[in-house]
C-alpha cells in the first residue's frame, strides 16, 4: 500500500502558536509537486506531544482536506493510554485517512506482553490499517522483533516504522512476516542501507525540506539502483545529521522557515528555539545543497 519517501510532516504555527493553515497548505502542495508518496500528520515531528486532543484531530483533518485526495494521509494516533489511542484511531474511520501510525506507549515502559495487548486492542477496535511505530529513544520502551512478528499476524497491522537505526532488525522481522508487511525506516541517516536490506521506504524528517531528493533516493533504491541513490544520499548526509543536532523538530522547522515553506519556526514549550551554532551549520548546508529557492 505504501512505499518510498513518506514525510513526517511538521505542524506549522503562527507567532502565537496557533495552527497556520496557509503554511500547511503550502507544505502539502510542496510535497505533491515533489513526488512524496504520503504524508504522516501529527507524528513526533508534527509535535503531537504539545497539541491538545482537539488540535490533534483538527490538524489531521485539515491536512486531509487540503490534500484533497491528491496524496495519501496517514494519521498519527499514538498515546500512552490504550483507551485514548483507540478513541483517537476511531475518530478517523470513514474519513479518507488511509492508515494510522501508532507509536509505542511512552513513559509507561510496558512489557512486551503489554505492548502486544496494546496494539492488539487497537486492531480489534478499528478497521483502519495500523502501522506500528518504534522509537525507543523517545518513548522509553522498545518493540522488539519477536513482538512485531506476533503483531504482524493480526488482521489490520500492515507494517512498522522502525526508528532505532538497528539494521539487523530488518532481517529478523522479514524472515517471519508475510511479503506484504511493510517495513519503513524512521532514521534518515540509515534509510538507504535499510532499503538495500529489504525495507520498503522511509518516514522521513529530511523530506520536509528536501522532498525531491528523498523521493529520488527512494525511487532509485526501489529499482535496485543503489549506486546512484548512494551518490545523492552522500550529499544529503550532513543534512540528515544536523537535523538531529537538536531535538526534532527544532532544526527542521527553522530550515523550513528559511526556505520559505512556512511563515514561522514557532514551537511550543518545552521545545525551544534553535541555537545560533546549529543555525550557522544548517544554513551552510542548505546553501551547499542549493535548497534555497
Amino acid at each position: 500500500m505504501f512505499k518510498g519517501s513518506i514525510v513526517a510532516l511538521i505542524t506549522p504555527m503562527d507567532e502565537k502558536g496557533k495552527i497556520c493553515q496557509q503554511s500547511l497548505k503550502k507544505l502539502i502542495n510542496y510535497h505533491i509537486k515533489n513526488g512524496t508518496s504520503a504524508i504522516v500528520a501529527v507524528g513526533t515531528t508534527g509535535e503531537s506531544a504539545t497539541l491538545n486532543p482537539e488540535e490533534h484531530s483538527r490538524v489531521i483533518m485539515l491536512t486531509l482536506d487540503l490534500a484533497d485526495g491528491r496524496i495519501p494521509v496517514i494519521a498519527g494516533t499514538g498515546a500512552n493510554a490504550t483507551s485514548e489511542s483507540i478513541l483517537l484511531t476511531k475518530k478517523f474511520e470513514k474519513t479518507g485517512i488511509t492508515a494510522c501510525l501508532t507509536v509505542t506507549p511512552y513513559y509507561n515502559r510496558p512489557t512486551q506482553e503489554g505492548l502486544y495487548q496494546h496494539f492488539k486492542s487497537i486492531s480489534e477496535n478499528s478497521d483502519l490499517p495500523q502501522i506500528l511505530y518504534n522509537v525507543p529513544a523517545r518513548t522509553g520502551c522498545d518493540l522488539v522483533p519477536e513482538t512485531v512478528i506476533k503483531l504482524a499476524k493480526l488482521k489490520n497491522i500492515i507494517g512498522i516504522k522502525e526508528a532505532t537505526g538497528d539494521l539487523s532488525r530488518i532481517h529478523l522481522i522479514k524472515q517471519y512476516v508475510k511479503d506484504d508487511f511493510i517495513i519503513f525506516s524512521g532514521d534518515d541517516e540509515t534509510a538507504l542501507d535499510f532499503m538495500q536490506l529489504g525495507g520498503n521506504g522511509v518516514i522521513s524528517v529530511t523530506a520536509n525540506i528536501a522532498a525531491a531528493e528523498m523521493k529520488k533516493i527512494c525511487s532509485l533504491a526501489l529499482k535496485k539502483d543503489f549506486n546512484t541513490a548512494r551518490l545523492i544520499n552522500q550529499r544529503l548526509m550532513p543534512l540528515h545529521k544536523v537535523l538531529f543536532k537538536e531535538p526534532n523538530p527544532i532544526p527542521v522547522k527553522w530550515a523550513a522557515k528559511k526556505l520559505g515553506l512556512i511563515k514561522t519556526d514557532t514551537l511550543r514549550l518545552p521545545m525551544t528555539k534553535i541555537s545560533n551554532s546549529t543555525k550557522t551549520i544548517l544554513n551552510q548546508i542548505l546553501e551547499e545543497l542549493k535548497l534555497y529557492p
